[in-house]
């Protein structure tokens, strides 16, 4: 199994000649204070240009004037016509809410999946969780909930919902050994379980009609487009509900990053953790990709670039992670919608070739710092 990035809590990495992570006590760290006191002062102006910018783009000041009056309750502001009005407040400020939500809750996924089987490489999408969610809402898209569910019929948000939560489950069952979870057979069970899943959703996308394809790639690639006000409520409740639980749990997760017997000595029901744990991950997983779709990357990329620049002291890490995955995600989808204009690309293209590059410096890293230790 690959190593476990910032095995110690305090530890911050720090790049020596050959390019490798440095071991605990040895540091480069950005302040963790002033990585989130960063990320504060970019989430505004990356949503003043999220809801400006696109096919018809808007004046930032008229934005600006609408937002706030629509938020202090006095409604369309005088200046501001009914049309951009409609742009604003009914079309991109829902979609922007929704790309914040989905990236902060898909980066808090990942960080605590990576912790769970202590692996940099670990992510909704490696577990398996992102290919369940969408093998079950393309079924209903093509079957139709009665083909799927036979007599209960179910939305292809609540299918997705479902979906993930189920192949966790399953992951979780397949990961077990000798009564407890292994993390190296989670990591392995949830690959297996992607090809698996992915295969069924292909055959599925073959059968599918014409008219039926665009709702497919939807799930496939992911997008924040149709967002509307009544979308934000559960993926934005959940995802400040789990993050929130996380923190309360910090020095626990601290704990469990060090290894597992460390972890018991310090008095961590380990198991019982990883169980709960992986039941956030998938909460949170489940409930972003059954309004946003499949979404690959964000989980990978985000947790372990800020672990990377801060360490691995959950208690700071959590925050700045689910800030850094909000403004990732915005200003991918803010790219998705103008880079090709007026075509719109799907989420999951962005978030690839922002990830792909960076899952492929981190394998070579990691292998790096693997031959360095068995030439020490």
């Amino acid at each position: 199994m690959v190593p476990y990035p910032g095995s110690s809590p305090n530890t911050r990495p720090t790049a020596s000649r050959s390019g490798s992570t440095g071991s605990a006590g040895r540091s480069r760290a950005v302040p963790a204070g002033a990585l989130i006191a960063c990320l504060l002062l970019l989430l505004p102006a990356a949503v003043l240009a999220s809801v400006a910018l696109g096919a018809a783009s808007l004046p930032a000041g008229e934005v600006w004037r609408d937002l706030v009056s629509h938020l202090t309750g006095d409604g369309r502001p005088a200046g501001v016509s009914g049309i951009d009005d409609a742009i604003i407040w009914g079309s991109r400020m829902p979609r922007t809410l929704l790309a914040l939500a989905a990236g902060a809750g898909l980066a808090v996924a990942g960080a605590v999946l990576q912790t769970v089987v202590r692996n940099p490489l670990a992510d909704p999408y490696v577990l398996g969780v992102t290919s369940g969610a969408s093998l079950a809402a393309v079924a209903v898209l093509t079957l139709g909930p009665a083909g799927l569910l036979g007599p209960l019929h179910v939305g292809v948000s609540a299918a997705a919902f479902a979906g993930a939560c189920a192949t966790l489950a399953l992951v979780i069952a397949l990961g077990r050994r000798d009564g407890s979870l292994a993390p190296a057979r989670l990591v392995l069970a949830g690959v297996a379980l992607s090809y698996l899943l992915q295969g069924v959703t292909s055959y599925l996308q073959l059968r599918a009609r014409p008219d039926q394809l665009s709702g497919v790639l939807f799930w496939l690639l992911g997008s924040v487009a149709g967002a509307q006000w009544r979308d934000l409520g559960l993926p934005a409740a959940l995802v400040v509900a789990c993050t929130a639980w996380l923190l309360l749990h910090g020095r626990s997760l601290n704990a469990l990053a060090m290894g597992e017997e460390t972890a018991v000595l310090l008095g961590v029901r380990v198991h019982a953790l990883r169980l709960q744990l992986l039941a956030v991950a998938a909460v949170l997983t489940a409930a972003v990709i059954a309004v946003a779709g499949g979404i690959s990357f964000v989980g990978l990329v985000v947790p372990h670039s800020v672990r990377l620049l801060i360490g691995a002291d959950h208690r700071s890490l959590l925050p700045a992670t689910a800030l850094a995955g909000a403004l990732f995600l915005l200003l991918a989808d803010l790219a998705a919608r103008t880079v090709a204009a007026p075509m719109e690309l799907p989420l999951g293209i962005l978030t690839a070739v922002a990830g792909t590059p960076f899952f492929l410096w981190l394998l070579r890293r990691e292998r790096a710092q693997g031959l360095a230790g068995r030439e020490s």
